[in-house]
């Protein structure tokens, strides 16, 4: 073994034990805060995201801070791709050595989704890469389209909250009636008020109207003349301060449930929703005071 081969060996053992040492202090915060620090699982995003279509975007330079998961090696790396174990040493080493070299290591694959990839081969790749510094990483990209919010900070847990939207939008293709729309709630059980809010909704248009309407024209008639006009509302009075971590769509369920309370409270009788929205801040302020 000449003097560079041996230079380099000793090179590529002091940077696994850094990544390693790395990885240790990353689990040891998690334990103290709480903070998952998983690589997201790729089927699992797939399936409650339900994605469906890929199209091949070819060879790219993908940010190394954006890929967030794996298709198949997520327990061997923590979210930032450390590794967990000794157990991928050899093959690691191996790569780092060849970084090193003049080739460099071939682009990896990986699967883009909103924002963030997924490594379908070439994990290790990514780790070594991310530990010798670099920004960006050569990949063959496929994507899956979607239009629901998924980022670098997105949790497991966060994916439960998405699996809701991503049913509601099957469900309305509210995406597809009005692009850019965004009805999130924080608690996904919650969804079935909103769809209830649009059947009751078609009901009554179809007694206005005198005519059967289709579901599709209920969901953006309901969009555009119930939902986002009480979104203006509370956007106006600035309601969301009021409720760190809650959404808008949580406060439109909250205010047509206390719309409907005010009615029965009033014997039946019509309550607007600026009415409603005036008395809840009234409570909120009480509340606060």
């Amino acid at each position: 073994m000449n003097a560079d081969s041996q230079l380099t060996n000793a090179q590529v053992t002091r940077d696994f034990q850094k990544a390693r040492m790395s990885a240790f202090w990353e689990q040891a915060w998690s334990l103290l805060t709480g903070r998952s620090i998983d690589l997201l699982r790729f089927e699992e995003v797939k399936q409650r995201l339900r994605l469906r279509d890929e199209r091949y975007l070819g060879l790219r330079e993908i940010p190394l801070d954006k890929i967030v998961g794996s298709v198949g090696r997520y327990n061997d790396f923590t979210r930032t791709f450390l590794p967990r174990t000794n157990a991928v040493r050899s093959r690691w080493q191996r790569l780092d050595a060849l970084a090193r070299g003049m080739e460099g290591f071939p682009p990896i694959e990986a699967y883009k989704v909103g924002e963030v990839y997924f490594v379908s081969d070439g994990n290790h790749r990514v780790s070594v890469a991310r530990q010798l510094g670099s920004v960006t990483i050569e990949a063959y990209v496929t994507e899956l389209p979607t239009t629901i919010n998924i980022d670098e900070n997105t949790t497991p847990e966060d994916l439960i909250k998405k699996e809701g939207y991503a049913d509601f939008l099957q469900r309305t293709n509210l995406d597809k009636h009005r692009p850019g729309s965004e009805v999130i709630l924080s608690e996904p059980n919650r969804y079935r008020q909103i769809l209830e809010h649009i059947d009751v909704h078609r009901y009554f248009l179809g007694i206005d109207q005198q005519r059967p309407v289709e579901w599709s024209e209920a969901v953006a008639s309901w969009y555009d003349n119930v939902y986002m006009p009480l979104i203006r509302l509370i956007r106006e009075h600035n309601i969301l301060e009021y409720f760190p971590g809650r959404t808008e769509a949580d406060l439109y369920a909250w205010l047509i449930k206390h719309q409907e309370a005010m009615r029965l409270q009033y014997g039946g009788d019509y309550v607007t929703p600026e009415e409603a929205i005036q008395d809840f801040l009234t409570k909120v302020e009480k509340l606060g005071a």
